[in-house]
């Protein structure tokens, strides 16, 4: 359920709501602990107020005092140091007399203060007096103001007399706490003890520790919102930015939202839109180029087709052996030509494909050459006496980083290119050579009729040839996959004729590694 809720948030909201439910957590936490640490401090008190309780009474046993005001006056005179912790200690005999008060221990000696008699204890409210009395059974009564009789009355019928019974109540700006309990000796009750204590240090506690909570509250509250304005307007924007380019490019929406002021960030976010934008303006690139290539490729074909449908026309209304020969191989020829169109065209596809898994590496480029040299060798040499070789300095270095399929691909187009234009007994010479700014230089030089153009740069485009008689082998392709892979590998491709003697030479230059 909660889980199908965030979903539907935004990541703003989502943080908001998890503060939310965090702060209600630690709130109810919070709440529970402050409950519980006025009970545990008067607990701590009472204690302290038991001991000294049942240590008086050892005394007072072990000394054989009577519950009279003459032997509790001597006895507070010459123990009132075990008191001076305490704000008042209280004695009563069993008839609820007062006997003895630490609060007269500086007054005249031979007489108590009468006002002694009635002790007036400010109950809080009702609900604090109706907790007290349900907790120790102790029947007070609904008055506001009882005495300290009454409820030692109270005390002496309830069902824990004999138990130590402590209370709090607030006289004026004094939070005071109070412990009572009976006396017995030889099985009998023979009065009680009272030690009331100014117990104003619970209240600063507890007050200290609700203006802490209320303190970091509020100061944890500012954080976050603090922190929620950043992540907003520094992450969160940014990134539904992103989204919103992302939709616009997805729907061909011209009016691209603007991104240059992300990629200018060195965080994650900046180097996020750079790929971002790399990325699209590739995809552009790569849509752009399948859309022109695949209206070329129609183009190229149709050309043919029309061909082939004009010369079946004419096929079937032609009786003469010569002309039906003639398209028949005009026929041949055309579907030569589509099927060369639609296998380098796929090869293309796959290409692009592949080059988008492959990795780039350091590889050395003569056993290549020569692997590809040697294997043209065998076919062509034989059939035509062509002959290739591979000329290089044994002493030197060819590395470049590369893919190693790749070169084999560019040499093995380029040497086709260079046989298609070669005559018998004709030699093509693949040149590995440094030049002086250290780049690796590969030519291949052929004994052909060199190129008509005067813009070399044309034989690289797309169904491109200039060999109208032999077309049907060629779809016009070749080198133009040659360039798509020397591009590839940050490489130039270049050509031009020989100026020695007839002849073409192409010249590709890779870059330093």
């Amino acid at each position: 359920m909660i889980s199908n809720f965030l979903k539907n948030l935004s990541i703003l909201k989502k943080f908001l709501f998890i503060n939310f439910i965090f702060f209600t957590i630690i709130g109810l936490f919070t709440f529970i602990y402050l409950k519980n640490v006025q009970p545990n401090l008067i607990k701590k008190k009472s204690s302290n107020h038991i001991n000294i309780i049942n240590n008086t009474i050892e005394n007072l046993e072990r000394l054989e005092i009577q519950f009279n005001e003459q032997d509790i006056r001597k006895f507070l005179f010459s123990t009132r140091f075990i008191f001076q912790s305490l704000d008042r200690v209280i004695f009563f005999n069993n008839e609820l007399v007062l006997v003895g008060d630490t609060d007269t221990l500086d007054l005249d000696p031979r007489s108590f203060s009468s006002r002694l008699d009635i002790i007036e204890l400010e109950i809080l409210n009702e609900e604090k007096t109706k907790e007290i009395t349900e907790e120790k059974n102790i029947n007070i009564g609904s008055n506001n103001l009882v005495s300290l009789k009454d409820i030692l009355f109270n005390y002496a019928g309830s069902k824990n007399f004999g138990i130590p019974f402590t209370f709090t109540q607030q006289e004026f700006n004094n939070f005071k706490l109070t412990t009572i309990k009976n006396v017995f000796r030889k099985d009998k009750n023979i009065g009680y003890i009272a030690i009331t204590e100014n117990a104003n240090d619970i209240r600063a506690a507890i007050d200290e520790r609700k203006t802490f909570v209320i303190r970091t509250a509020f100061a944890v509250g500012i954080v976050i919102l603090i922190f929620s304005f950043v992540l907003n307007r520094y992450f969160l924007k940014p990134i539904q930015n992103l989204v919103n380019y992302t939709k616009k490019i997805r729907n061909k929406d011209h009016k691209k939202i603007n991104i240059d002021n992300l990629k200018i960030r060195n965080d994650e976010l900046g180097l996020l839109s750079k790929s971002l934008d790399e990325m699209t303006l590739e995809l552009q690139k790569r849509i752009s180029h399948a859309e022109n290539f695949s209206t070329d490729l129609v183009h190229e074909i149709r050309n043919p087709l029309a061909s082939l449908k004009s010369a079946s026309e004419i096929l079937n209304d032609t009786k003469e052996t010569d002309e039906r020969l003639k398209l028949i191989n005009i026929l041949s020829h055309d579907v030569q030509r589509i099927e060369r169109l639609i296998t380098d065209y796929s090869q293309i596809l796959k290409d692009e494909v592949a080059l988008s898994k492959e990795k780039f590496k350091k590889i050395d480029l003569i056993p290549i050459i020569l692997s590809v040299v040697d294997d043209y060798n065998n076919i062509h040499h034989t059939k035509s006496g062509i002959k290739i070789s591979c000329v290089y300095d044994p002493n030197k270095k060819y590395f470049i980083d590369g893919i190693e399929n790749r070169i084999e691909q560019i040499i093995a187009n380029l040497l086709d290119n260079s046989i298609s234009f070669s005559k018998k007994n004709q030699n093509i010479e693949v040149k590995l050579m440094i030049n002086s700014k250290n780049h690796v230089v590969i030519n291949i030089i052929d004994e052909g009729p060199g190129f008509k153009e005067r813009d070399t740069q044309k034989i690289f485009k797309r169904f491109y040839s200039n060999r109208p008689d032999r077309f049907g082998q060629h779809s016009g392709l070749g080198l133009n996959i040659v360039k798509n892979l020397v591009e590839l590998h940050k490489a130039t491709i270049s050509a031009s004729n020989r100026t020695d003697k007839n002849g073409a030479n192409l010249e590709i230059i890779f870059p330093k590694t």
